[in-house]
């Protein structure tokens, strides 16, 4: 996993906040987590165990985040950066949707952090990329499999071969995003949540794919596309055919989606 974490308070609201509204919200707790986290824990679920390159700065939240992710099996390797790191606040309504306020720069690796063992990045199977430069693209390329979010931004665009892109068909800034990857992905996948969502290979028509059943109500949507790219990125590391890879993300955006928070109710192997 190379990718970013903020450091997120969730809380419960009956409905997001209208203009000049106040509403009172319940059952709040902390988590760090982000694209790069939720998508590591995820791949700890399943893998065992996760390596996570990613950038922090040096404040009490960034080490909060370290140990954290420790407990939750993840291996971390982060660049310290004199920038404080990101936070964000999380709304769940009662509808499960999550609205994001975020705080700060995202932080990123970059591949001329030296401190970083860009090297392991060569012995991977696979690796999900949400965060970092063109440069730590390139070394996260060394590995079997390279799946992507549109998130990457800047580290896109540049001819570097992906074998899936993975975002979401409502998020217009990750569509506007994927553009500039456009021919570099093996695969493209647009999720929809509870809609499913479509897939098309390289030159190929978009082909629609349903969403996984519920195993238990739907309690909170924050981590989902986190967890099903996670799953995506597993499954063809683990050498599956893409469509039972698919499968396998769609179980895990589900599996999340009934949790408290990003990591309850994550998919694990011996579940999947």
């Amino acid at each position: 996993m190379v990718g970013h974490i903020e450091w997120v308070q969730f809380a419960r609201v009956p409905h997001t906040p209208r203009a000049g509204e106040v509403v009172h919200a319940q059952d709040a707790f902390e988590e760090p987590a982000g694209g790069g986290a939720v998508a590591a824990v995820q791949l700890a679920r399943l893998a065992g165990e996760a390596l996570l390159f990613t950038a922090l700065g040096r404040d009490e939240i960034g080490e909060r985040s370290l140990q954290r992710l420790r407990d939750l099996d993840v291996r971390v390797h982060a660049v310290r950066r004199d920038e404080p790191t990101r936070r964000a606040v999380t709304l769940v309504d009662d509808a499960g949707e999550r609205t994001i306020v975020t705080f700060g720069a995202r932080l990123e690796a970059r591949g001329e952090d030296a401190v970083l063992p860009w090297e392991e990045l060569a012995a991977m199977d696979g690796v999900y990329f949400t965060a970092g430069d063109h440069a730590a693209l390139l070394a996260a390329r060394r590995a079997a499999v390279v799946v992507a979010s549109p998130r990457a931004r800047h580290a896109l665009g540049h001819g570097v071969r992906l074998d899936a892109l993975v975002l979401s068909a409502d998020d217009a800034i990750e569509r506007a995003a994927a553009e500039r990857a456009r021919g570099e992905a093996q695969w493209e996948v647009l999720t929809e949540g509870e809609h499913g969502g479509t897939f098309a290979q390289r030159g190929g028509e978009p082909v629609r794919f349903e969403h996984a059943p519920l195993q238990a109500d739907a309690d909170d949507s924050y981590g989902s596309g986190d967890a099903f790219a996670a799953g995506l990125t597993f499954g063809l590391a683990a050498g599956m055919e893409f469509a039972d890879a698919l499968a396998l993300a769609a179980r895990c955006g589900a599996a999340c989606a009934t949790g408290r928070g990003p990591y309850e109710r994550q998919l694990t192997l011996a579940s999947a």
